[in-house]
């Protein structure tokens, strides 16, 4: 069996630059900002900027979560995403009070270094993750989220939280974002 061609390099170099812009944001957010609405969500900037972080954290989560369901047949994972596709009203109201509450612990002077823990986290994985294993697949919840796809190998998984941030980044409305 032939080993799947997944660029490490380009995934944590990924993560990294994340990692750096995340930290731009921050340092370049006006003290007004923070408070501001966004374009297209209910959150605040602050808020926003913690849901992207949470995004990450998630991901090492789900690493987890796709270790497990990729070595049971594939209907124990279809199960669990059809169970989770039901339930998407309650999941998108935790989603949004959660990322609403959360900034009273990850507020702005402590979401970068959890932001860097994770990033650190998501890059030992990778760099200790089997070859093979990055073909194992996950049903997901594919109503929670519009990167999520109804299967995802655990390759993919890598590359879901950078589609997410970058989306929720063109939603924020700080200096930040503007500046090249």
């Amino acid at each position: 069996m032939s080993q799947p061609n997944v660029d490490r390099e380009g995934l944590a170099a990924d993560l990294e630059r994340v990692r750096i812009d995340f930290h731009h944001l921050l340092d370049t957010t006006g003290a007004e900002e923070w408070t501001a609405p966004t374009n297209g969500t209910r959150w605040t900037n602050e808020e926003l900027l913690f849901h992207m972080v949470f995004g990450y954290m998630i991901v090492q989560k789900l690493l987890i979560l796709v270790r497990v369901f990729g070595r049971l047949p594939a209907g124990a994972s279809r199960a669990n995403a059809r169970f989770l596709n039901a339930v998407t009203g309650p999941f998108d109201v935790i989603n949004f009070y959660g990322s609403r509450l959360a900034t009273r612990a990850y507020n702005r002077r402590r979401m970068g270094a959890k932001m860097d823990r994770v990033i650190a986290s998501l890059q030992r994985s990778l760099r200790r993750e089997n070859a093979a294993k990055f073909t194992r697949e996950m049903h997901y919840p594919s109503l929670w989220d519009p990167y999520f796809q109804g299967s995802m190998s655990l390759a993919e998984l890598y590359q879901y939280p950078r589609q997410h941030y970058d989306h929720h980044r063109k939603q924020l409305t700080v200096t930040g974002v503007r500046e090249p």
